[in-house]
Parts: structure tokens; C-alpha cells; sequence
């Protein structure tokens, strides 16, 4: 077979790269995928992230070919020792993700480029001397973060390079509008929808007392950020007041939401909880929400 070759991202690969990273991603999300110039934008910075974003010295990306044939790809971060860094981040090198296509008759060496482009992003964070070496799979497409259980090949590329999971693991939920709950009559309680800190927040209030809220971002697809993910929203937070756990007010508030969702147009919702949290789960899954994956989140380089 022709010789695999490691080296720096060319604008010219553009669209192998968006296609390697739409792979992985709907491999996660149904429905969705980037465009080119959404990969192309993360690759430079990450508005989003305007708290690390700052952080971050250098970024590299290198990709693995064959035949001019883009089979991995990884891109990498670098953050600043200095003070103004928050602890955890400071002088630390990161994998910010790393793909590559699986194993396949047509494609018998995509292991072997894994390992060599695994090898390029250890000997660059090396060659940076941070303190630790961390790696996940953010790409920029919603939902997408830690490594996703669907992602067996990167998993594998990751411990066979040493890399081992050190952080907590998150399932990621989705649910048809049409199956959440419906609005019922709850007397004495009222709805109020405001901007939140996550979205569009809806707060149930009872004899002038806020009971409890959801927040549902509906801004995941901004048509110049992302080729397909019409109809998708996810809920930025859900919280209810302890004194009232129990009394069916996480369902009424879900009904709330659909009724807002469906007048913005969304029909699929995305949620989050640990995977620790079986009362959070117990309480997704009753309102019509099934499980997409479980991620995990946080890698550190532990060789050895």
C-alpha cells in the first residue's frame, strides 16, 4: 500500500475534513452535520468558548493522508501558563479532538494512521512541554463532546496511545416533541418566559414564588454554522425547588416547553445528565426522552 503520510492541515483539505468530521458526527446526533466553514472557523477560534477560548496560545492541526486521501485528523490546543489562565487549563496541551475513518477492506490501514497521527500529536504537545496532556472529540456540532461511546475506533486510538479516562461520563438524551408531555391545567400555577442564561427560560411561579425553571436553546441551527440540524433545540438547564421534587412539576415545565418549541419550529430535544444521576434519567426517560450515547469526558495522557 502507499505510504501514510502525517502532516500540517492545507485550506485544500477542507472538504475531506468536513466530511470526516460529519461522519463522526452523525454517528452521534441523527439529522445533523456541519458545514465546511464552521470547521474551517473552529479551527482558528471558538467564540462560543469565551472563557478558555482566551486562553489558548497556539492551535495546530495535522492530518493523516494516503493518496491524498484524508484518513484521521486531529487539532490541538495549547493554553497559556500565565495567571490570568483558570488552574485546570493552565500550561496545558489538549487534543481538542481526533478522527479518524475505521478499519474497512477499502481502507485496511486506518488503524496504522491513527497510531501514526497519534504519534505527530504527542511528539507536538512534547515538543510544547506542558504540564499535562489531556484529549476529548469536541467538534463543533451540538452534542458533540468527551468521547462518545459510538466512537469505539477513536477509543481505542486513544488507549493504545495511553490516554485514560479520568473525568465523569454524561448520557446524552434526545426526545420527538410530540412525545414530551402534554400541557395540563395546574391550578394556581403560572408560566414566565424570559431570557435565560442557556436560552429561552420558562419559570413556574406559585403565589408569587419561582418553583422551579427550564432553559431551551433553540440557536443550534444557525444556518450559517450548520448544514443540517433544522428542528434541533436542547435544554440548557432544568431546575426545580427541592420543596416541591416529586409533585410532577419537571413534566409540566417539559410541556411548557414543547408547546414553546413547537411554535419555534423545533421537533427533536436534546438533554444531559450524569450518568451517575438515575433520578435525573428515571425523570427524562418517563417524559419521553431515549438514550443516544453515553460520553466521556476528560482524557489524560497516563502512559505506562
Amino acid at each position: 500500500m502507499p505510504a501514510l503520510t502525517v502532516r500540517p492541515f492545507r485550506r485544500n483539505d477542507r472538504d475531506q475534513l468536513t466530511d470526516l468530521v460529519n461522519a463522526h458526527v452523525s454517528a452521534v446526533v441523527p439529522g445533523v452535520s456541519v458545514s465546511t466553514n464552521t470547521v474551517l472557523s473552529a479551527l482558528e477560534r471558538q467564540p462560543d468558548e469565551f472563557i478558555t477560548d482566551p486562553w489558548v496560545s497556539e492551535r495546530v492541526t495535522l492530518v493523516a493522508e494516503q493518496r491524498a486521501h484524508v484518513i484521521a485528523a486531529a487539532h490541538l490546543l495549547r493554553y497559556r501558563s500565565g495567571p490570568e489562565v483558570g488552574e485546570p487549563y493552565r500550561d496545558i496541551g489538549e487534543i481538542e479532538w481526533f478522527l479518524c475513518h475505521p478499519s474497512a477492506s477499502f481502507r485496511p490501514d486506518a488503524d496504522e494512521a491513527a497510531d501514526l497521527l497519534m504519534g505527530a500529536c504527542l511528539a507536538q504537545l512534547a515538543r510544547w512541554n506542558v504540564r499535562a496532556r489531556y484529549a476529548g472529540g469536541e467538534v463543533p456540532a451540538p452534542a458533540v463532546y468527551g468521547l462518545p461511546r459510538t466512537w469505539p475506533h477513536i477509543r481505542a486510538a486513544f488507549e493504545r496511545a495511553g490516554f485514560r479516562h479520568v473525568g465523569d461520563t454524561e448520557v446524552i438524551l434526545i426526545a420527538r416533541v410530540p412525545d414530551l408531555p402534554s400541557v395540563e391545567a395546574r391550578p394556581g400555577t403560572t408560566v414566565q418566559r424570559t431570557l435565560g442564561e442557556c436560552g429561552t427560560r420558562l419559570t413556574a411561579y406559585a403565589d408569587g414564588r419561582a418553583l422551579g425553571f427550564i432553559e431551551v436553546d433553540t440557536s443550534l441551527a444557525r444556518p450559517e454554522r450548520h448544514a443540517r440540524t433544522a428542528g434541533l433545540a436542547d435544554i440548557g438547564n432544568l431546575h426545580i425547588d427541592p420543596g416541591v421534587y416529586g409533585k410532577g412539576l419537571e413534566h409540566w415545565l417539559l410541556a411548557q416547553a414543547a408547546d414553546w418549541l413547537r411554535l419555534c419550529g423545533a421537533d427533536r430535544l436534546l438533554a444531559y445528565a450524569p450518568s451517575t444521576d438515575k433520578t435525573a434519567l428515571d425523570h427524562l426517560t418517563s417524559a419521553g426522552f431515549r438514550e443516544l450515547t453515553r460520553t466521556d469526558r476528560r482524557w489524560e495522557h497516563r502512559p505506562g
